[in-house]
């Protein structure tokens, strides 16, 4: 029996017969706090109402109006399953139903009639168990999140380090990280081709950081020439896409982790396009993973919005519609509609500096002179 004050563990009843769940009630209202419902659609409502507050449900079988698999369904949906335990109730226990029940994730059977010491028992254990199991997913939770904020520390410097040697102001990586993380969120919501999740997108944007890892083999005359590259000066430089990969796949320990293989596939065809004019491989459409495709539409965007030691930094409209003009190459149509729809969240993300006072791209390099290919490609 709980002690006076203590908080007692909720319980729902969905029982179809009343003097069963008086039974139940007298059995259980000294140590539990007890909600009942005697239909399904009750029972739904209650539970959409009370969610994971509950500790359990008692659930019958056969309700009137509904049957308690599709109960089990609404669970489900409502993302309660595996959260709150079910314990079903049913007088006729068929190898059809425990199969199936048992499928859907049913905790445990109690049989009709009803023994009390049975019952009590089977609802204590449950509860405990379940109680242990949440513990044990949040102890579990925590090291995960510890773990992931020292991957994330480490891979930050490590970028932050090339950064620093690039001359650049060491926000490109932040900017990155958060316009591929808006851009997956935008990805998701409006297709589930690519499958992205919250774990897949998580890997992606922390592998985003290490997207120039292979300039640090590039030599600084090369990385920090303050004017325009020749065309073999640019062809080293795009050597810098294969370096990262190699940097990565020559991992003593580690290479065959999915964050290194995701950092490795963006490194290498971060620079490809989508009709296959990119770098090193001309990889076209499906043929870049779309890790490699987020990464490239956030890096160029990046790249325009930021002042460089080629280039001054160029507005957010200027940006875009030298992206949706095809000057910095051909991207994915869908990538491009989640860059327009997530436009203003960006701007948030990246909170660019003050601009410049042009307005138009030909007065950064003089009159009649355009920004190349190289000048663009390059972040």
């Amino acid at each position: 029996m709980n002690s006076e004050g203590a908080v007692r563990n909720k319980i729902l009843i969905a029982v179809a017969r009343e003097d069963d769940r008086n039974f139940l009630k007298n059995m259980l209202k000294e140590d539990y706090e007890l909600l009942e419902a005697s239909s399904g659609t009750l029972a739904g409502t209650m539970l959409l109402q009370y969610g994971r507050t509950l500790d359990l449900v008692l659930l019958d079988i056969v309700l009137p109006d509904m049957h308690g698999f599709k109960i089990i369904e609404q669970m489900r949906r409502y993302g309660l399953m595996g959260k709150v335990p079910v314990v079903i109730i049913s007088s006729a226990q068929t190898s059809y139903e425990l199969e199936k029940a048992y499928e859907l994730g049913v905790a445990d059977f109690i049989g009709l009639p009803f023994d009390e010491y049975m019952v009590k028992c089977r609802i204590r254990n449950t509860i405990a168990l379940t109680k242990r199991q949440r513990k044990m997913e949040t102890l579990v939770e925590l090291n995960v999140a510890e773990n992931e904020k020292m991957s994330n520390m480490l891979v930050s410097i490590l970028s932050h380090i090339v950064e620093f040697r690039n001359c650049e102001s060491g926000m490109h990586v932040m900017n990155i990280h958060g316009i591929t993380e808006v851009l997956l969120k935008i990805l998701a919501s409006k297709t589930g081709q690519y499958q992205i999740n919250e774990k897949t997108a998580s890997l992606i944007s922390t592998a985003s950081a290490l997207h120039d890892i292979g300039k640090i083999a590039i030599p600084d005359k090369i990385l920090n020439k303050p004017g325009r590259l020749t065309d073999d000066e640019f062809s080293i430089m795009k050597t810098h896409s294969n370096m990262g990969a190699s940097i990565l796949l020559d991992l003593p320990f580690y290479k065959d982790e999915p964050l290194i293989k995701t950092a490795q596939e963006i490194c290498r065809w971060h620079h490809e396009r989508f009709d296959g004019s990119g770098y090193p491989d001309g990889l076209a459409g499906g043929e870049i993973p779309i890790s490699a495709q987020i990464v490239s539409i956030a890096d160029v965007y990046d790249a325009l919005t930021s002042e460089r030691v080629y280039k001054k930094a160029f507005s957010h409209q200027q940006a875009m519609q030298m992206i949706f003009r095809g000057e910095c190459g051909v991207f994915n149509p869908v990538l491009l509609e989640c860059l327009q729809s997530a436009e203003d969240e960006i701007q948030k993300v990246v909170h660019l500096g003050i601009y410049n006072d042009f307005n138009d791209q030909q007065q950064f390099y003089g009159a009649g002179q355009r920004l190349s290919k190289s000048d663009l490609i390059i972040a």
